[in-house]
């Protein structure tokens, strides 16, 4: 008990050393707890828009369930038929358990061999030639899920042995008879009858996406009450056999959590495995599979990349622990020495400082995974880097995983505060008090070289990656080509700490020169700091470091997310090179394509094909005006492509793809970024605009066919005369048009034979005039205020037939909540602001302790005659010194990192896809937020330090032993 009360005492009497190392614990718990949190969350909303883009995308309901079987009775009796029927309607019945999702609709559909049916007053004429083949059809709550068109809905209770259906519009146009009208099956065997009267039209039809039956995709069907075909032709041998049934099952899919995954597939594939020739031939259709598939996919590389992104926050938060931790065992020195001097073991020791420890880790468990709830959070609201929109919430649940990592972090980072501990009680009085008169050695970080050795392993690293990633971008491969190390996204942390210890070595010599420079001239004050900073380097080496630290890593955090998100949106910009891209429909003449005979060769046609077919086929152009005056468009133009367009140049041809502008409209509309061409892409318009043969072609033709400015160039495509050109520049880039090999390089072809795409750009009309008028593409500039959906409700308005179009607006929207793109901008954004706030409080948890240990040395500089203001202005001095000079590190350190790590988050992106080319992207406000943050730091650093000085009695720091 006497032990705890010392250790209770011992918290109290140094509470603001403990508050801050709590406050560093918390948010270390906070942090690792959100990792499993915040990837369980971004991976369920992954989840959950794969299935609804699926929805979006192909208009089905993700949620089915289907399982449509056959009936091969075989050898098997019909009592055994109904009883493997009643089993299989069991075992579908317990399918949302087994799923563990709620029902949102259950439909079973039941259909019997078919039959000719003929009208029952059908003239011997109609009976010899309506050759109509039909099925009695029932599904469960078809009231529900039909709309009634005309008629009724058949009376179940009938009973004198007619059968009212109802059928669709085109069934009832092939059996050519109205409603009300009777149709009869006569078996001719046993001579039996079976009599249909019709009585209703219906269509498919539900407000539901998930309660609808497509009754057009079985046409020749009389549908009648599921409860009459149930006793007739299931429960009892009737005079039709069964032939199919159907269980569709729409479950609810946005109950479908990711720790239940493993469970759907496995379900799904046991689906599978029980109808497979039970009944017959069976087909098991579960939607979702696809999209589950694609996250499997996406969740194992998210994964990687969040703990790669955590990596330098969690190196920030180990290194203020450890910072926190040793100034506070630096001030307590002289107390475990004495205990030690005293007769106390180092075990005694370590058991207060453990325990010490233990209760701050469990305080820090107590609050830690409740703010990692609220970091997951913001997270999930991270729009951008520093941005943050009203998203829907992530769904964030505190689990046991979160509570295992938490636990985990407590755990690491006690044993990483108690090593200052540890080694300290290696030290008696003496030995402290020699260390003391001896602060001016070389510090262990520079004894060892450790700086060196992490530049030296974080370049090797840097120039090995760099290497094969200029092969991934010359190949144009895919960057699941190439085997990333995780480490590489850790290195930054080490070649930012390297390099700051570097510049740290070096700097006390820096301060030497200024003081042997003006030691004649500085003033007392002055003198004192460059003296003390000089001489006491190893003292300010720990906040220096970690200043540097977490400017440099906060920096580097800002420029990736920045860089990221840059490029992804230029890269959708650049693709679609406008708003948005539309095609019209185009009236021709082209013949509609033949349908595929069985045992045709699917890729060639008949001379006799090739000889009716059109050579040209003739357009008529739809109005351009009309696209010009849709609501919201503030300008439009006109571009044909034609990919696969031949030309010939300087004795080779080969083919290329043609674009036809008008260059003035073309200019008004395009996005293109800055550098990408040699001058402006305006210049290049203006260049081609006056001469219509004019022409830019790319660099790969001008390289290969060794065509200059001034060549002439013939350009054709297939049933055409070529049409002569002239070249006018060379481009590497145009919007829309990628110049990298597509598909990458095949392995057995060297990279200096591979075939690059070919781009040829000419003035439309010319193109229009002396080749052929063909359907072009409408690029559309949104006026500043429009959306598009302003122009998709004009497009529908008018009538336009739209046959495609692409929407930079929605891509980007869409790329906004990948969930790649979120887990940047959030463990970005949340590197950022945890690396500014733990930079804060370790700022004033150094000078406040530093302040603390010098109060004798202000008391005896107030006596000798030194003013208050000179104090301050010493204490002034000595922060420009250190934490600015430190942070000014931090700066250059945090730029460079920049650019040479942030590169590898290429790798984020397919590299045949990555046009533009990958630039680094620096933001003017993450400089002045970081700016603004470190100036206020520093302002209420000194505001503290001044209020303490303020507060010194100089008669009691002069006091007798004080010392």
């Amino acid at each position: 008990m006497a032990l705890w009360t010392m250790i209770f005492r011992k918290m109290a009497k140094n509470r603001w050393l403990q508050l801050n190392l709590w406050f560093g614990l918390t948010i270390c718990v906070a942090l690792f707890s959100s990792m499993p949190l915040y990837s369980h969350a971004i991976l369920q909303r992954t989840l959950i828009k794969e299935l609804q883009q699926l929805q979006k995308d192909q208009n089905i309901y993700p949620g089915f369930v289907r399982v449509a079987t056959s009936i091969s009775p075989g050898e098997r009796t019909p009592e055994q038929v109904r009883g493997m029927i009643a089993k299989a309607d069991l075992y579908m019945d317990r399918t949302p358990e087994r799923f563990g999702l709620d029902t949102q609709s259950y439909l079973v559909a039941r259909s019997t061999q078919s039959f000719r049916v003929f009208p029952a007053d059908g003239s011997e004429r109609e009976l010899k030639e309506i050759n109509v083949s039909g099925s009695f059809r029932a599904f469960t709550d078809m009231e529900k899920r039909v709309r009634l068109i005309d008629g009724r809905f058949p009376d179940p209770a009938r009973s004198d042995g007619i059968y009212e259906a109802v059928v669709t519009q085109k069934f009832i146009i092939d059996l050519k008879r109205d409603l009300e009208h009777e149709f009869v099956y006569t078996n001719k065997d046993t001579g039996e009858k079976i009599r249909v009267l019709v009585v209703g039209l219906i269509e498919s039809g539900s407000d539901n996406a998930y309660d609808q039956f497509n009754v057009e995709n079985y046409n020749s069907s009389f549908y009648i009450p599921f409860e009459r075909f149930e006793q007739d032709f299931v429960q009892k041998e009737g005079k039709l056999k069964l032939s199919s049934i159907i269980w569709q099952y729409s479950l609810n899919y946005e109950q479908l959590k990711i720790d239940n995954i493993a469970n759907f597939t496995g379900q799904s594939q046991a689906l599978s495995n029980y109808f497979t020739m039970r009944l017959g031939i069976a087909s098991v259709d579960i939607p979702a599979k696809m999209p589950i598939q694609s996250y499997m996919d996406k969740k194992e590389k998210l994964d990687i990349m969040l703990w790669s992104l955590y990596s330098p926050v969690m190196f920030m938060l180990a290194f203020y622990l450890y910072m926190a931790a040793n100034l506070i065992i630096e001030r307590q020195k002289t107390e475990i020495s004495v205990l030690r001097s005293r007769g106390a073991s180092r075990l005694q020791i370590m058991l207060v400082f453990t325990a010490e420890s233990l209760i701050l880790g469990l305080l820090a468990l107590l609050t830690g995974p409740f703010i990692g709830v609220y970091f997951t959070k913001m997270l999930g609201a991270a729009n951008g880097f520093l941005e943050f929109v009203q998203r829907s919430s992530l769904e964030v649940a505190l689990n046991s995983a979160s509570y295992k990592v938490a636990v985990a972090a407590v755990l690491g980072s006690i044993v990483l505060i108690l090593i200052p501990a540890f080694l300290a009680t290696r030290i008696s009085i003496v030995g402290h008090k020699q260390q003391l008169a001896r602060s001016s050695k070389m510090s262990f970080w520079h004894k060892t070289g450790i700086d060196l050795i992490l530049l030296a392993i974080s370049i090797y690293l840097l120039v090995g990656f760099n290497k094969r990633l200029d092969e991934l971008k010359q190949l144009a491969l895919d960057p699941n080509a190439l085997q990333v190390d995780p480490l590489l996204f850790f290195m930054p942390a080490l070649f930012a700490l390297g390099c700051g210890l570097l510049l740290l070595r070096i700097y006390p010599w820096f301060i030497k020169l200024i003081y042997w420079a003006g030691r004649r001239w500085w003033t007392p004050a002055l003198y004192s700091t460059l003296l003390q900073i000089s001489r006491s380097s190893t003292q300010y080496l720990t906040i220096k470091v970690f200043l540097i630290m977490t400017v440099a890593m906060g920096l580097f955090s800002a420029n990736a997310a920045r860089t990221i998100n840059g490029n992804m949106e230029d890269a959708i910009h650049y693709h679609v090179g406008s708003d948005i891209q539309l095609n019209i429909h185009w009236d021709n003449d082209a013949p509609p394509p033949a349908p595929a005979m069985p045992g045709a060769p699917s890729g060639g046609e008949s001379a006799e094909d090739a000889a009716s077919k059109p050579k040209v086929v003739t357009y008529t152009e739809p109005s351009f005006i009309k696209m010009t005056e849709l609501a919201g468009v503030d300008k439009a133009a006109r571009v044909f492509r034609k990919n696969d367009a031949n030309f010939s140049a300087s004795g080779g041809d080969s083919t290329a793809t043609l674009y036809g502008i008008d260059t003035f409209d073309f200019g008004n509309v395009v996005w293109m970024r800055g550098g990408l061409l040699d001058h402006h892409i305006n210049s290049y318009l203006n260049l081609i605009a006056p001469d219509p043969k004019a022409v830019l072609i790319s660099r790969s033709i001008a390289d290969k066919y060794q065509v200059k400015p001034g060549d002439p160039l013939s350009v054709k495509w297939s049933g055409l005369d070529y049409a002569g050109f002239t070249v006018y520049g060379i481009i590497d880039y145009w919007p829309g048009w990628s110049p990298l090999p597509v598909g990458g390089i095949p392995e057995d072809q060297d990279e200096e034979n591979v075939r690059l795409p070919n781009l040829i750009v000419g003035n439309l009309s010319y193109i229009q005039n002396h080749l052929a008028l063909e359907p072009y593409e409408v690029w559309v500039k949104l006026k500043e205020d429009a959306t598009s959906k302003v122009i998709y409700e004009d497009l529908e308005k008018k009538e336009i037939p739209v046959e495609g179009l692409v929407d930079a607006n929605q891509q980007l929207i869409r790329s906004k909540n990948d969930p790649f793109r979120l887990a940047i901008n959030g463990v970005m954004t949340l590197g950022f602001v945890i690396s500014m706030m733990i930079s804060f409080f370790g700022f004033l948890l150094f000078w406040v302790l530093t302040l603390a240990g010098r109060t004798l040395q202000f008391g005896i500089l107030r006596a000798m005659g030194i003013s208050f203001m000179q104090v301050i202005g010493m204490l002034l001095s000595e922060q420009l010194l250190t934490s600015a000079a430190a942070i000014v590190m931090g700066v250059w350190i945090g730029n460079t990192v920049s650019d040479l790590f942030v590169p590898l988050f290429q790798l984020s992106f397919s590299a045949s896809e990555q046009v533009p080319p990958f630039q680094i992207i620096h933001q003017l406000s993450d400089y002045v937020q970081l700016y603004s943050v470190v100036g206020v730091m520093l302002l209420i650093g000194l505001l503290v330090i001044g209020i303490r000085v303020s507060r010194m009695k100089i008669t009691q720091a002069l006091k007798l032993g004080e010392e």
